[in-house]
């Protein structure tokens, strides 16, 4: 699997679901604790701009919180979604370091899994949201799990993943994804 495809891969299941939610849902609890329906697209909304620019190793700053019972903000996500697989879709994007809205350098292969670490885990909390599924190839989601592996005590410590979830060893892959990141997959 190609790298610059990634982001992209994991970009499309997610902006199925987006397309299917109506008003009606927003207040809709979903398996991750900070957020409802509402408030996970406006994290995603929020920092688009600052991910999208780290692939092009420019410092942007998250973008504003989203009045989403007004505008087409469906449209606005998924146009974000799609430039955000473009620009990681340059080989650049993955080289040497960047930033993520903060004055922190990281390398932008690590930025870069985030992101599809990111997509697919918020993508999941959406569906669950909505009692639907989606999925991912199995190789996308092999390198997901290595990357969330490989950095969730780091998560966990930054309060960005809960508490692991015990998942069986020979679960699906985005089962033992979600564990990491202190979802429960049933």
């Amino acid at each position: 699997m190609s790298e610059n495809e990634r982001v992209a891969r994991a970009a499309e299941p997610l902006s199925k679901i987006i397309r299917t939610i109506a008003p009606d849902r927003l207040a809709d609890p979903t398996p991750c604790s900070d957020f409802d329906v509402r408030g996970l697209l406006n994290h995603l909304l929020h920092w688009g701009p600052s991910l999208i620019g780290a692939a092009h190793k420019q410092e942007i700053a998250p973008g504003a919180e989203v009045d989403l019972t007004e505008g087409d903000w469906a449209a606005a996500l998924d146009t974000q979604l799609t430039d955000l697989a473009t620009a990681w879709r340059d080989p650049d994007a993955w080289q040497g370091v960047t930033r993520m809205g903060g004055p922190t350098d990281l390398p932008a292969s690590l930025v870069g899994g985030m992101i599809v670490g990111e997509l697919i885990v918020h993508g999941w909390d959406l569906a669950r949201a909505l009692g639907t599924t989606v999925s991912w190839d199995d190789d996308l989601l092999r390198y997901v799990h290595s990357e969330v592996a490989a950095t969730a005590d780091q998560g966990r410590a930054m309060g960005i993943y809960g508490p692991e979830i015990p998942v069986a060893p020979d679960a699906p892959l985005l089962d033992r994804i979600l564990g990491l990141t202190g979802r429960d997959p049933a």
